[in-house]
């Protein structure tokens, strides 16, 4: 008599073949094939891992692109995300600030670039930016490229007007980032003051501009297997070069504070979904890495081939000595500028930052 466990689990190590197949050759994973990676079970894991990285070697090898973040401004944004430490009515004890001067930016960018950050993303929390704020950004990637021109610089501004996505290509920005984060059905419980095609607009606009785009998701706020996969493919649609995968940090005084659901193993999962989804395109280990993956985090190098370098926006990351540590530990090797491209109990381990990320700004000025 057939054990059904064991037919499952066939079904399944057959199943995660056609799939690696498909994505070897660069084609199109489909839905179902999606749903079973994330659905599929604690003990398939290393297999899962072992296939999704077999994808990420023949694209990328064994190549990690660091990334370092530089917040512009902090805070006092009138948008409502539930997930963000930034938004309208947020509570929670970060940094708030207006715009740093270009130089200190361009200042601590170097800093990163000399540890081996290859990409550059200047930050400023709200809506979209004035055309002045434009200007302010355009002033800090001159400042960036006047010493280290091979580096990527990549804006995230939020919502562009007409004509702003055409300006930062002038002035030499290399990517725009805007996130799609969560489905288009889904959008709605996680934000009231902008939609889901908002989001889609800019990231199109950004790509007609000549900016390579770069978009991607927040995962661990209450979301389905099916919307993960939606906004994958949703993605997968407006063709990123880079997909950024957040995990939700549950800031204190944010509605989805408190909010802790992810294990390291669904946290990988996750990832190795997006490296199938897209197995030619850089997939990088954004926010919240630290504290969902944990202990595990040298795994999700096997499926990822970018990462950020130290902290975060509001909140702190692991070292970058340390990072970086894990990198050579882990086998891989840092990507240089001349190559292509918890627990609800733990809530210690969200840490405010008392700086700007990729500043010296003290808290309360």
């Amino acid at each position: 008599m057939h054990d059904p466990t064991d037919m499952a689990a066939n079904g399944f190590e057959h199943q995660l073949a056609a799939i690696t197949a498909t994505a070897l050759r660069a084609d199109c994973v489909e839905r179902d094939e999606l749903l079973a990676v994330l659905a599929s079970s604690d003990e398939d894991l290393l297999d899962v891992i072992a296939a999704a990285g077999r994808v990420r070697r023949k694209f990328f090898g064994r190549r990690v692109k660091l990334n370092y973040l530089v917040n512009m401004k902090s805070g006092m944004c009138p948008e409502d995300c539930g997930y963000c430490s930034q938004r309208l009515g947020s509570s929670a004890e970060i940094l708030k600030y207006s715009w740093i001067n270009p130089d200190d930016a361009a200042s601590h960018a170097h800093c990163a670039i000399d540890a081996g950050a290859k990409r550059i993303c200047l930050v400023a929390a709200g809506r979209g930016p004035a055309d002045r704020d434009i200007e302010r950004v355009a002033d800090t990637i001159a400042a960036i490229k006047s010493s280290a021109p091979a580096v990527e610089v990549c804006a995230c501004l939020g919502l562009l007007k007409q004509g702003q996505a055409e300006r930062l290509r002038e002035a030499g920005a290399d990517a725009y980032n805007h996130n799609l984060n969560t489905s288009a059905e889904n959008y709605a419980r996680i934000c009231s003051t902008h939609a889901f095609t908002d989001r889609a607009a800019t990231v199109a606009a950004a790509k007609s501009a000549g900016l390579s785009p770069c978009s991607g998701a927040i995962v661990g706020m209450g979301e389905s297997y099916e919307d993960i996969v939606d906004v994958a493919l949703a993605l997968r649609e407006l063709q990123p070069d880079s997909v950024p995968v957040n995990f939700l940090i549950p800031f204190e005084g944010t509605p989805l504070g408190g909010h802790w659901e992810l294990t390291p193993q669904r946290g990988l999962r996750i990832l190795a979904m997006f490296r199938f989804a897209f197995p030619d395109v850089e997939v990088r280990i954004a926010g919240g890495r630290e504290i969902h993956l944990r202990t595990l985090q040298p795994l999700a190098l096997h499926l990822a081939n970018s990462m950020f370098l130290g902290d975060y926006l509001t909140s702190q990351g692991q070292p970058g000595q340390d990072d970086r540590a894990m990198i050579a530990d882990a086998g891989f090797v840092i990507e240089g500028l001349e190559e292509p491209t918890l627990p609800v109990e733990r809530h210690d381990l969200v840490i405010t930052r008392q700086r700007g990320a990729g500043t010296t700004t003290p808290a309360n000025t």
